[in-house]
């Protein structure tokens, strides 16, 4: 892992009105810690320490006695504590002068993934007399953004899972013709070794859901027995990956289909309400990012509820429009999201996330909708080939 420069991180401290910025770990707690520092796995450690980065000057590297080499790869220099006494000693003389510091906490807890940081450490601080602010605008700065091979990269990822895409809702089409059974699971399978064959790696298998299965968001493809795939079902796929190199982004898109020919007017009706949201918070985004306006996760959620809402189907849309993207398939940038959280983050060039508005009905089926959308500085980018239009139609006959 590349070695942390700190330039850069003092002068967005400095921009941002900012004294410093101060990561507290205790057995790996706050994963952004050792991300935004470069460290390893192995700097989560056994006991605490403490890493502040002031606006300017010298950082301040505080551990404990018997793991004094925790964070020796950093800049700045070392305090070591053995008792309690003397880590807040420490503590207080490194933030001394400090007004404003920002460490991995979220007022009210509006955004969870940044809300890594315990209330009694932060408690301590306080008691030190310094204001602590949320970080979440510099972990989106540092953590979210990607550069031009990291685009590239997901551009190329996104390609073979538009492909995968269409092969997938083919083979069913070409098994049902032939008069064999396809179930959910084959078909999942079938995804796995076609992402593996592409040199493509994921943190989890697909979404392969028919009828009501497609109505669970979040749903997990049986062991065994799993459900077959019929005529005249209602198909949704889900599928993520990346390349296999350090650094690479996800690709994340979900497509449906119907098993047949003439799909059923209701199925119709909840896959156009789902496509115009999506399509209205990519206005939304284009509008925004071509006119330099900001704008805030919130109100790509809005976009897209609103337009479901209008529709009759509000209570059926029962998570967030969309997440960040980055190394991990939910990154640390801005959500778009009013509803599960409430996501006030400016949403920043250089930055990935998905749309994925959906309509899902207990009992009978779910659709969902979901494309990447790139910050391209002065646009939005909807990345990979064209995204879905109509309702798929698989020929069975």
């Amino acid at each position: 892992m590349a070695a942390l420069d700190i330039t850069p991180i003092q002068a967005a401290l400095r921009e941002l009105g900012l004294d410093g910025w101060l990561f507290a770990n205790f057995r790996g707690n706050d994963p952004i810690a050792l991300t935004a520092l470069r460290l390893g796995p192995a700097a989560g450690g056994t006991r605490r320490w403490f890493y502040y980065l002031p606006a300017r000057g010298e950082p301040t590297r505080l551990v404990h006695a018997i793991e004094t080499g925790m964070l020796d790869p950093l800049p700045g220099k070392k305090q070591v504590y053995l008792s309690w006494r003397t880590l807040r000693d420490h503590l207080r003389d490194a933030l001394a002068g400090a007004g404003r510091v920002a460490m991995q906490y979220s007022p009210e807890n509006h955004v969870p993934t940044v809300s890594r940081v315990d209330a009694g450490t932060v408690e301590l601080v306080r008691s030190f007399g310094v204001e602590v602010v949320s970080s979440a605008d510099l972990v989106q700065l540092f953590e979210a953004r990607l550069d031009a091979a990291q685009i590239a990269g997901h551009r190329r990822a996104a390609g073979h899972l538009r492909a995968l895409i269409d092969e997938l809702f083919e083979r069913v089409g070409s098994e049902l013709r032939a008069n064999r059974e396809v179930t959910e699971r084959a078909l999942m399978d079938f995804a796995l070794a076609r992402l593996e064959e592409n040199g493509l790696v994921t943190d989890h298998g697909p979404i392969v859901g028919v009828n009501e299965h497609a109505a669970d968001p979040h749903f997990e493809v049986a062991e065994n027995g799993s459900a077959p795939v019929r005529e005249g079902d209602l198909l949704l796929f889900d599928v993520w990956a990346k390349e296999r190199a350090a650094g690479s982004i996800y690709a994340d898109i979900t497509w449906c289909a119907y098993v047949g020919d003439s799909p059923p007017d209701r199925m119709l009706e909840v896959f156009d309400v789902v496509r115009r949201a999506r399509d209205a918070a990519i206005a939304l985004c284009d509008e925004a990012f071509r006119s330099g306006r900001e704008l805030h996760g919130f109100e790509v959620d809005r976009a897209a509820r609103s337009t479901i809402e209008e529709a009759g189907f509000g209570d059926r849309f029962i998570h967030r429009t969309g997440h960040s993207i980055h190394e991990q398939t939910h990154g640390n940038g801005a959500n778009m999201d009013d509803l599960e959280t409430h996501d006030m983050r400016v949403i920043i060039p250089a930055t990935l996330f998905s749309i994925e508005p959906g309509i899902y009905l207990p009992g009978e089926f779910g659709i969902r909708s979901e494309v990447d959308v790139l910050h391209a500085g002065d646009r939005a980018e909807v990345t990979g080939p064209p995204h879905q239009q109509e309702l798929v139609t698989i020929r069975v006959r």
